[in-house]
């Protein structure tokens, strides 16, 4: 008898599918997941409302058996803690990766994704379902451009994330980018000031294009470690973390490799090199953060808006007219006081007529 998709085991779990013949081969990072995206697989705005489409998560079925089998022991984990629903933020600077991430994730040609072609500058959410469980994947445009922040791209994040619910932020960036500078910092600030510094409690760093061989002869668990210290660093600086906190609260860092050239191991899996399998890693890490992370984040119109500039300042009125009140009263008092007591020169005195009385 033909078993259906989704169909659990005796212990609870679910059984993987068969892998079904592979997808077809892709290309480089970057493109390798092609640019077709259906209607049904995403959400986008629709006449100022959002229409929430999920679908039957047959992608997972294009993953190697062993690592199907990883992927449903992690999100029954997550549904023994009685989390049924999961939303992912991914976010970062152009170019870094962010759809072939989903892309991978899902094990779905969802986003679009070119070499040639420019960022698109709406966000998409693609909602996919598993045995109960729904997982919602949110891919946003690069937040950069020309150098700063692009705050009409961000304005569109925004509001498209109008009444959602963020359960984890991935933060994408490169693994082969050698440099960090204050635009890393400004792009952090930027989120950090929209979602508030508690999302990096739900926060993972994750670094694409990792099958590389690092430079000036370093092995690769060193390269990642400087690389992924400096990045920190600026994520910490951006989002105005103080030290001690960030480091009792570690951001997670896990690696990603979309492309073609990926390794992989004897059971078909996606192997870096330094071994980890890195698409079940990445949905662990994931799940860890879901259940020792912070609270999620509630996008409502509040939040959106920021702080009232009207507002600034307001809770120093009561400081100042105090500080008004007993300081500057005293040092007013106590000068009235100097003036009446202090000897008047005897010209001053014979004006007044006081000249020959004696004091």
């Amino acid at each position: 008898m033909r078993r259906r998709s989704g169909e659990l085991t005796g212990s609870g779990h679910e059984r993987p599918d068969p892998a079904p013949d592979p997808p077809p081969a892709a290309g480089e990072e970057g493109r390798e997941a092609g640019t077709g995206r259906g209607e049904s697989d995403v959400e986008e705005p629709r006449g100022g409302t959002m229409a929430s489409l999920a679908r039957e998560w047959v992608g997972i079925q294009q993953f190697p058996v062993a690592t199907q089998t990883k992927l449903l022991e992690i999100l029954s984990k997550l549904k023994d803690e009685k989390v049924n629903t999961l939303t992912i933020l991914v976010m970062g600077k152009g170019g870094v990766g962010k759809s072939s991430t989903v892309n991978s994730i899902l094990g779905e040609r969802v986003a679009n994704v070119s070499a040639f072609q420019s960022e698109s500058i709406r966000p998409i959410m693609c909602s996919r379902t598993r045995a109960g469980f729904t997982l919602n994947v949110i891919d946003t445009p690069g937040i950069v451009e020309g150098g700063y922040v692009n705050e009409q791209a961000l304005d569109f994040i925004k509001r498209f994330l109008l009444d959602k619910t963020i359960d984890v932020l991935l933060y994408v960036d490169r693994l082969d980018s050698y440099r960090v500078d204050n635009l890393d910092r400004q792009v952090v600030k930027a989120i950090t000031d929209f979602l508030g510094r508690g999302i990096w409690e739900r926060g993972v760093v994750v670094l694409t294009h990792a099958q590389l061989s690092p430079p000036d002869g370093l092995n690769y668990d060193d390269y990642l470690a400087k690389r992924s210290e400096a990045l920190l660093k600026y994520v910490r600086l951006g989002a105005g973390i103080k030290k001690k906190e960030f480091k009792d609260k570690a951001i997670p860092v896990t690696l990603v490799e979309n492309s073609g050239r990926c390794n992989t191991n004897e059971e078909g899996e996606k192997i870096l090199p330094n071994g980890t399998t890195w698409i079940p890693n990445l949905v662990q890490t994931i799940t860890d953060v879901t259940i020792n992370g912070g609270k999620s984040i509630t996008v409502d119109q509040k939040l959106i808006d920021g702080p009232n500039p009207n507002n600034r300042g307001k809770f120093f009125i009561p400081l100042i007219l105090a500080f008004q009140f007993f300081v500057i009263g005293r040092m007013q008092g106590a000068i009235k006081k100097d003036v009446e007591s202090e000897s008047k020169p005897l010209w001053e005195l014979r004006d007044l007529g006081l000249a020959n009385r004696k004091f």
